[in-house]
């Protein structure tokens, strides 16, 4: 006999199968009005490209080089280092002299004094830009000849205040490089996708985003975030909360993975978690009604029988891939995921630790710093600071 509890705990092991099932709506949404997206590219008008950087990343040269030899008429492509004897300068030396036909410039120092180093090099960057449209990217990027064309058109639409785009791993070497390409496409675009459908597109994704130097303004300028975390989250969101509608293109770029380790990987999404966490409080609780591997547990736990094994464990498979090939494979046409299908439950146990973790941390770790949020702000840990670093 199953008492009440145990009905009770069954019938919420189930929320997360309604969420999958919205996810999976949400997605079909997205990408099955694809064609209309992709319209023609006519809109071309003077872009600056920026780009914040702080040592070298894997493939440097390669990254940067991509966005030399774009199919567009005019832009110009400008790169903010903090010091001159950054080991990436020779680099950025290689890249001048390799397209002297591409207007390539280096700055030196942002002159700001912000907790969030890349956001002060923006500011600096987006300052000293040339051209209205500003698009910015991270230094790990690496991008197609039609990228230019195709971040900017959207914005010929003056109802549209930023553009941005998805992102994939050029090439996984490790297991945990593997691991973080099954997480994104499962887990991290699948809730941005039914976020998008519930409650509108009010963020942008930091690899790419394209905007103007007056919708930059209209909250500020990069200035005004200097010492806040998740940039790229807060520019679509002041963006949209002045009324433009944020366009997430059906469109995938490159990253160069750099997760040497499970290490690596569980400190990088430990610190993305813990962001979230402090900005958005309730929904980061609310994840734990999306995560269908440790309710199929708890269910099986509190009935432990054939039939509910098998029920839930088969409902939570079946969906989780269909929603993984509906957003990897159908979406953003990503064929090498077939391979990497099977570590979706090992990324969600692992997705389900790093949260739970999460609760215990009162700090991030990033770059070579540690800091505190307090108040919604990035405050780096001294050594006259008492609070522990969690």
């Amino acid at each position: 006999m199953i008492s009440r509890i145990n009905y009770l705990v069954l019938a919420v092991a189930t929320i997360p199968f309604i969420y999958y099932l919205i996810a999976l709506f949400s997605s079909w949404q997205f990408f099955r009005r694809r064609e209309r997206r992709n319209a023609a590219h006519n809109f071309t008008p003077p872009v600056s490209i920026l780009k914040p950087i702080r040592g070298l990343d894997p493939d440097a040269f390669e990254n940067f080089s991509s966005f030399c030899e774009q199919d567009y008429p005019d832009y110009e492509v400008l790169f903010c280092v903090g010091e001159e004897d950054d080991e990436v300068v020779p680099i950025l030396q290689k890249l001048a002299s390799d397209f002297p036909e591409r207007r390539i410039r280096v700055l030196f120092g942002s002159g700001g004094r912000g907790s969030n180093d890349k956001v002060v090099k923006l500011a600096r960057l987006v300052s000293e830009a040339q051209h209205e449209v500003v698009v910015i990217s991270d230094s790990d990027v690496r991008v197609r000849p039609d990228y230019l064309r195709t971040v900017v058109a959207p914005l010929a639409d003056p109802k549209v205040g930023a553009v941005t785009c998805f992102y994939a791993s050029i090439e996984e070497k490790t297991f945990a490089e593997s691991l973080q390409t099954i997480g994104m496409f499962s887990d991290f675009y699948v809730g941005i996708l039914v976020a998008r459908q519930l409650d509108g597109v009010k963020f942008a994704l930091g690899p790419t985003i394209a905007t103007t130097r007056a919708r930059l303004a209209g909250f500020g300028g990069y200035g005004a975030i200097d010492d806040r975390p998740a940039d790229d989250l807060l520019v679509g969101r002041l963006i949209a909360e002045q009324g433009y509608e944020v366009e997430l293109l059906p469109y995938t770029i490159l990253t160069v993975a750099d997760y040497g380790s499970m290490r690596d990987l569980f400190h990088k999404r430990l610190r993305w978690i813990v962001v979230m966490r402090h900005m958005r409080p309730w929904g980061h609780l609310g994840l734990f009604l999306t995560q269908g591997l440790p309710w199929c547990l708890t269910a099986v736990a509190v009935h432990p029988s054939a039939g509910v094994a098998l029920g839930y464990f088969g409902a939570y498979l079946v969906l989780r891939f269909t929603m993984t090939w509906m957003v990897g494979l159908w979406g953003l046409k990503q064929g090498s995921l077939w391979e990497k299908l099977g570590l979706i439950p090992v990324w969600d146990a692992l997705a389900f630790f790093i949260w739970l973790t999460s609760f215990a941390r009162n700090s991030i770790r990033w770059r070579d710093g540690e800091y505190y949020i307090r108040d919604g702000r990035l405050v780096p840990v001294t050594s006259t600071n008492a609070e522990p670093a969690g």
